[in-house]
């Protein structure tokens, strides 16, 4: 199909309607005046501004409410967190949200809604907190984006969640809305965006308006609000690779499954052996309970654990071809696929180089009886085969996720390890699915 039919389409289904568009318009016009009379009560000096892309309007269907209150600059940090995250409890019932900027998150009138408290800055070399920066996001974009182009960040926003990379959350690592959008302000338009991102390299450097700093990143994009700032921080090296195989497939053979993929089917059980068993590969999997921590940083936490373990599988000479986790409501859980679950017996182990004599005699008479056999040389060392401490993946688990560097608020006490069997009676098929016959989204 035709990419001009094709987005046409997709705009049809995404930009919300004269009708929606006015009803959020009627909502957020009597939050402000709430917000505001709030302050004015107390007699505080706050400047209250919406940001984010209803304020810019990009937005699609689904819409919450960036609300940011504004403090005078000269006003303690912790007396501005105070008061904002007071009024997010007294105004809409609002949960605490800690993240490097605490906000409070809730609902006016059946929407959701963030207020967050902030300074009132002239520019931004006055940032006194990470969110300072986003009413700058806000004006820059509405200067810089004609209303054409904020239908085609709208395409960008719908085609990067359709396959997967969108979001600046630990566990999406990837593009968040302000980054389509600056990325439609640098091409002009959704596919122009695309023809590029095919020919990104890993560490691919994008200036808008100046360079600055030097970041070790999959993909810098220097903010244009702020050249100090990596506005792609968050994109990790698989979501780039995604983005581009997508941008590939989009541009050869437009569909609207990249925008609106079918939702995947789960496989049985019966499939899911059928293909470890054709791969000859082992499952195990680990749970933990849920504690209580913010769910972005747990994400976090998760991959970090997720990291931590396949790292110790590797120095226990266990292979993982691949790994998955999810966070659910009371817990979480992470799948290995592993080439074996079973090593075997005896493993080689490294002594001293032969050529240091008093370190080789020792080596020599410590494993003189050894009943694996002998130490023997290679390539300047010596060597002897030795028996395994640790030789099932499920024993691996019980015995070094203590000590494997996991996240900081999991607590291995609660972790529960599931051998292959149990793994394929226990984890849910969506994510076994996602394990053993990962499908790119818009091929479903």
């Amino acid at each position: 199909m035709d990419a001009e039919l094709v987005e046409l389409s997709v705009l049809g289904e995404i930009v919300p309607s004269k009708e929606s568009m006015e009803r959020l318009d009627d909502i957020a016009s009597r939050l402000m005046e709430k917000v505001r009379g709030y302050y004015r009560e107390k007699g505080l000096d706050v400047i209250c501004k919406y940001a984010g892309s209803y304020a810019k309007g990009s937005y699609l269907s689904d819409q919450d409410l960036d609300l940011f209150m504004m403090f005078p600059i000269d006003m303690d940090r912790k007396e501005v967190e105070r008061i904002g995250l007071q009024a997010g409890k007294d105004l809409i019932g609002g949960e605490l949200v800690y993240s490097e900027h605490p906000y409070t998150t809730g609902y006016f009138e059946g929407v959701e809604v963030d207020l967050v408290p902030c300074y009132h800055l002239q520019s931004t070399s006055q940032l006194k907190t990470s969110v300072d920066r986003t009413p700058f996001h806000t004006e820059y974009m509405n200067s810089h984006l004609s209303a054409d182009q904020k239908d085609q960040v709208r395409l960008l926003k719908k085609f990067m969640k359709g396959i997967g990379t969108y979001g600046a959350e630990q566990d999406s690592r990837g593009f968040s809305g302000y980054m389509c959008e600056i990325l439609i302000v640098k091409y002009g338009s959704f596919r122009d965006v695309l023809k590029a991102a095919v020919g990104w390299n890993l560490g691919e450097v994008i200036v808008v308006e100046e360079k600055g700093p030097d970041f070790d990143s999959a993909l810098v994009v220097y903010d244009p609000v702020d050249s100090t700032r990596n506005a792609a921080s968050s994109v990790h090296q698989d979501t780039l690779e995604m983005f581009k195989y997508a941008a590939s497939e989009y541009l050869r053979e437009p569909d609207e499954r990249f925008f609106l993929p079918n939702p995947r089917v789960p496989l049985q059980t019966e499939e899911l052996e059928w293909i470890c068993a054709k791969r000859k590969s082992r499952l195990v999997s680990i749970t933990f309970d849920r504690p209580d921590v913010v769910e972005d940083s747990l994400q976090g936490q998760l991959w970090r654990t997720q990291n931590a373990l396949e790292k110790k599988f590797k120095e226990f000479d266990f292979k993982v071809l691949r790994a998955v986790h999810r966070l659910e409501d009371y817990g979480m859980r992470i799948i290995f696929e592993l080439e074996t679950d079973i090593l075997s017996e005896t493993h080689k182990h490294r002594g001293p180089p032969v050529k240091v004599k008093g370190a080789s005699d020792d080596f020599l008479e410590f494993w003189k009886d050894n009943p694996y056999g002998a130490p023997y040389q290679e390539d300047g060392y010596w060597y002897v085969e030795s028996a395994r401490h640790i030789r099932t993946a499920t024993e691996f688990l019980e015995k070094q996720t203590p000590v494997a560097g996991i996240g900081k608020n999991i607590d291995p006490s609660t972790a529960t390890v599931f051998d292959h069997f149990q793994t394929l009676a226990t984890a849910d098929a969506g994510l076994l699915t996602e394990l053993l016959d990962p499908i790119p989204p818009w091929k479903n």
